[in-house]
């Protein structure tokens, strides 16, 4: 079955690639059958993107492997255009604040550079 792409997926610079590029197989075949997933669904499920509360709309891409949790920003522009920022590997039950102050760096840098 051929899927049908509503909406499109940008990857901001080289922060998600550099990142992507130290997993293990398995974890990059989930994190690129998620990414399918945003790029296809009407409705995406909360288990695999999540708003973060208190954010300036920011969302994180959510993928368990085994014991292994990973977690990557994103926000929309233009409403379909799903922009990919920073991926980390989260180690505790609360996401660090500094990686989402980093993702609402970048965020912002991505806006200033379209200005």
């Amino acid at each position: 079955m051929e899927e049908k792409f509503i909406r499109n997926i940008y990857y901001y610079k080289d922060f998600y690639l550099d990142f992507f590029a130290t997993l293990k197989p398995e974890v990059k075949k989930k994190l690129n059958w998620t990414m399918l997933l945003i790029a296809t669904l009407d409705r995406i499920p909360v288990k695999y993107f999540k708003h973060i509360e208190g954010s300036s709309g920011l969302y994180e891409i959510r993928v368990e492997v085994g014991s292994d949790i990973y977690r990557v920003f994103s926000f929309f522009d233009k409403g379909q255009l799903v922009v990919i920022l920073n991926g980390f590997q989260k180690k505790s039950q609360k996401t660090p604040k500094n990686e989402i102050e980093q993702a609402e760096k970048l965020k912002k840098q991505y806006f200033d550079e379209l200005a």
